[in-house]
């Protein structure tokens, strides 16, 4: 597989668990960085049930599925959101062939984003929820994983799930949490740290925290109107959480940039051998 030579930051928003809220805070986390000049990709990456292109209301003629049946240029699948640095790469939805995409192919996915990759600093890749082989391998092949949770006693178990196993079976040990559709910031702190405490008990690994979101109605107003959240009401409760969170991957980004400037290259895009 070829390298990628670029100034990308690769994230995968992952989730044991669906309903979470994983793929709007992929958007509104996308939108936050985008307003604070950074060059953002957004990738749908759940593939057979994609949703991101109903949440942004856009019907994209073309998507992955084209790049992977007809070999498409991906420069003809990327869509524009917002001009000048707020791209889009649609999935498909309702394709099955998609949901178990074998390592090949999702290895083809990352050699034919060489040709655009070098135009972002974030690469956000909103994978599907649960532990099946193209979720784990997406997410094992970013540089960074934000696991998306929420207070409930099934979202903690089953986001510990997802962890254990890509740790277990891909040698995955970084996670960033981030506790959705909180009460309080207090209550998220506390949901983390349950999870931290059984990841440290059982894995022997910690956890990092990204941060909480704070339940908000203005929410569910920005999925019917079918725009983000930071554009619908920037000022809301849950919006400032959102741009407390993207300051987080920024700084992740500013962390790792070092490492991408001695190396020359970024080679995190490779298959993984754990299958």
């Amino acid at each position: 597989m070829q390298t990628i030579r670029n100034k990308a930051i690769s994230f995968s928003i992952v989730s044991g668990k669906g309903g979470v809220g994983k793929t709007n805070l992929a958007l509104n986390i996308g939108y936050a960085l985008y307003r604070a000049n950074h060059p953002v990709m957004l990738m749908d990456c759940d593939l057979g049930l994609a949703n991101l292109d109903v949440l942004l209301g856009l019907a994209p003629d073309k998507n992955l599925q084209d790049l992977l049946t007809t070999g498409e240029d991906v420069r003809n699948i990327v869509v524009p959101i917002e001009p000048n640095g707020f791209d889009f790469l649609p999935s498909a939805s309702g394709v099955p062939e998609l949901i178990d995409l074998d390592e090949d192919l999702q290895g083809m996915i990352f050699d034919k984003l060489n040709s655009v990759i070098s135009r972002y600093d974030f690469l956000l890749m909103d994978i599907g929820a649960g532990i099946s082989k193209t979720v784990l391998r997406f997410a094992a092949m970013s540089q960074e994983r934000v696991v998306v949770i929420t207070p409930e006693p099934t979202s903690l178990t089953d986001g510990y799930a997802l962890i254990k196993v890509l740790h277990s079976e891909y040698g995955v040990d970084s996670f960033n949490v981030v506790v959705n559709q909180v009460a309080s910031l207090e209550e998220g702190r506390k949901s983390f740290q349950r999870l931290d405490a059984a990841c440290k008990r059982f894995l022997g690994i910690s956890l990092s925290y990204a941060g909480s979101v704070r339940s908000d109605p203005a929410v569910s107003e920005a999925v019917i109107r079918q725009v983000p959240l930071l554009k619908h009401a920037p000022g809301s409760i849950a919006g400032r959480d959102i741009l407390t969170l993207a300051v987080k991957l920024k700084r992740m980004r500013e962390r790792l940039l070092p490492s991408l400037t001695e190396q020359g290259v970024l080679q995190n895009f490779s298959r993984n051998d754990a299958d």
